[in-house]
């Protein structure tokens, strides 16, 4: 497994701070956030930003996040495809292997858009062959539908796509009706990217985004996670993913250090 760091967890920051500051960090591997990159190479070059990126020995594993292509319709999914293919181009001129993708499921969905949504998860994943891009689905704990892992599963199961697996977030994993159970049907096929936080003191429903701290520093059971990531042989990213605006606040660079032997110790303690 490889430590990775969300750009999320030093949202305030920019692209180019984040670059600086995780390579003295000793971050090695990078999840994107992918407006912080477009914004940047609106005034730095993609050659100059590469070699940025090469210098410091940094990579970027994966990039966070896209939305609006499963049920959107009619100049709306439009918009959404076309702008879905700039990232993609974005990613294949960056090498990045995996955008995550998020669902946009109606507040209550029936059976023909979960189809609908299928066959629109289907066409992105074959979109994004085309560019040598994996599609990682993450499932919303609080969302009224795609909120588990065992749904997610299916989705990606019914698209018949092999380039289309799971995002695991451990925030949305514990908040949402995910059940240890679904962990059984992970495997090294089906997962493609893994994103860790913990939360304390905090009921899972009223959990926000803002509430996550670094894993082990609050309540979340991270042990029979980790162990299943072992024994299914993940070896992809788990990054660090954190919204928390007191951290935001801190020096990205002590954040960044923190943060990579927080998620080293989940990948080697258990």
């Amino acid at each position: 497994m490889t430590p990775c760091i969300s750009q999320a967890t030093t949202m305030p920051s920019s692209f180019a701070e984040d670059v600086e500051n995780y390579h003295v960090a000793g971050c090695r591997h990078v999840e994107v956030w992918l407006t912080k990159l477009e914004k940047h190479l609106e005034s730095v070059s993609a050659a100059d930003t590469r070699k940025a990126l090469d210098d410091r020995g940094l990579a970027l594993v994966a990039a966070a996040y896209q939305g609006g292509l499963l049920l959107s319709q009619g100049e709306q999914r439009k918009a959404h495809f076309e702008h879905f293919k700039r990232r993609l181009d974005l990613c294949a001129a960056f090498g990045i292997k995996t955008i995550v993708l998020v669902p946009d499921f109606p507040p209550r969905p029936d059976a023909t858009a979960v189809g609908r949504a299928v066959v629109s998860l289907a066409q992105a994943g074959q979109w994004a062959a085309g560019f040598g891009v994996r599609l990682a689905l993450e499932f919303r704990g609080g969302d009224p539908f795609c909120s588990c892992l065992d749904t997610t599963l299916t989705l990606v199961e019914q698209c018949r796509e092999s380039n289309v697996g799971v995002c695991l977030d451990l925030f949305h994993y514990y908040k949402g009706p995910s059940k240890p159970d679904d962990l059984a049907r992970l495997t090294a096929a089906n997962l493609f990217h893994v994103q860790v936080c913990d939360v304390a003191g905090v009921p899972r429903e009223l959990m926000t985004d803002g509430d996550r701290v670094m894993p082990g520093d609050g309540d979340f059971r991270t042990k029979d996670l980790a162990l299943r990531l072992r024994e299914i042989g993940y070896r992809g990213p788990v990054s660090l993913e954190l919204m928390n605006q007191d951290l935001w606040a801190a020096s990205p660079r002590q954040v960044a250090e923190v943060g990579l032997t927080a998620v080293s110790r989940f990948i080697g303690a258990y």
